[in-house]
């Protein structure tokens, strides 16, 4: 009983029962509320990207390779663009040249199986080595 009344005098008992009662308006005010309604209330303000959906599992299920211009610009962009930290930067003749001179077997191991700070297969963990020959043959198509 002395329990009690320390909590009655913090407030406590009050503080909860005011929280039970706004629970209790809110669903009244839900109840409220047509099924059309709480949908459109709750309904996504944006939408996300997550690899593997809508066009591109199409492709994975039709069975054909994705393009070169697909491949880079889906896993390669973002190094070869710009030539983070030593990638050879797309269409850069000086660039690619001391590559290219060791064979474009060289260079498609090098892709394939990572080659520096580039990983494996430049992250396209999915990628056949076909596709990434595309995706090599994309980036030097206009050397």
């Amino acid at each position: 009983m002395k329990r009690i009344k320390s909590l009655a005098s913090k407030g406590l008992i009050a503080s909860i029962a005011a929280l039970f009662a706004v629970a209790a308006g809110a669903a009244s005010v839900q109840d409220e509320m047509t099924r059309d309604a709480i949908e459109k209330r709750i309904e996504p303000l944006g939408q996300h990207y997550v690899a593997g959906e809508n066009g591109d599992q199409q492709q994975a299920a039709s069975g054909d390779p994705r393009s070169g211009q697909a491949v880079y610009d889906q896993f390669c962009a973002a190094c070869h663009t710009s030539g983070v930290m030593g990638a050879p930067k797309l269409n850069n003749e000086s660039d690619w040249e001391p590559r290219l001179a060791q064979g474009m077997e060289t260079v498609l191991r090098h892709a394939v199986e990572g080659y520096n700070a580039m990983p494996p297969k430049g992250t396209c963990s999915d990628c056949s080595e076909d596709e990434i020959q595309a995706a090599i043959d994309y980036m030097i198509e206009d050397i």
